[in-house]
């Protein structure tokens, strides 16, 4: 089933989005796993009250990782993650130079956005951005596994 997305602001939404940046694995985790500890993450982009965040590189590995093993073993449904990565909140480029290093060069462009774009939150279960999560804090954003999260209770909802 493919996720839906408010087309327009409504008096529910009346808080801003919290804006978040997904790694691979969680995005996923979230669009071909089902794995219950990404579920609550989607729930609240398809629900308006987070903004995923992604530039065309990161989408980009969404497919290259889909082409590989995991098309084939577990059969994703393809079209409907496409959709989805197609209405992700905010695409994005990143041009400053990183303020935090990350050890795995391959996740530096998640704390590099994380941290340009003013996202609350970096979803990750990679220990390389784990191990980032009291500077990325210290600059505003938590790093945090998707089972560590508690999505916030919003009235009317």
């Amino acid at each position: 089933m493919s996720p839906t997305f408010p087309a327009q602001p409504g008096p529910a939404d009346a808080l801003p989005a919290d804006r978040a940046v997904l790694d691979t694995q969680v995005v996923l985790d979230w669009l071909v796993f089902r794995d219950p500890t990404a579920l609550p993450i989607g729930r609240a982009i398809e629900c308006g009250s987070l903004h995923w965040l992604a530039t065309q590189p990161m989408l980009a590995e969404i497919e290259r990782v889909l082409d590989r093993g995991v098309g084939a073993a577990w059969l994703p449904d393809r079209p409907a993650i496409r959709d989805t990565c197609r209405c992700v909140g905010l695409q994005a480029e990143v041009s400053a130079f990183p303020t935090v290093r990350c050890a795995d060069p391959d996740d530096q462009i998640f704390i590099d956005l994380a941290l340009a774009a003013g996202a609350r939150w970096l979803f990750t279960r990679d220990n390389a951005l784990l191990r980032l999560a009291p500077r990325a804090h210290a600059r505003g954003v938590s790093v945090v596994r998707p089972a560590d999260w508690k999505p916030p209770i919003l009235p009317g909802r």
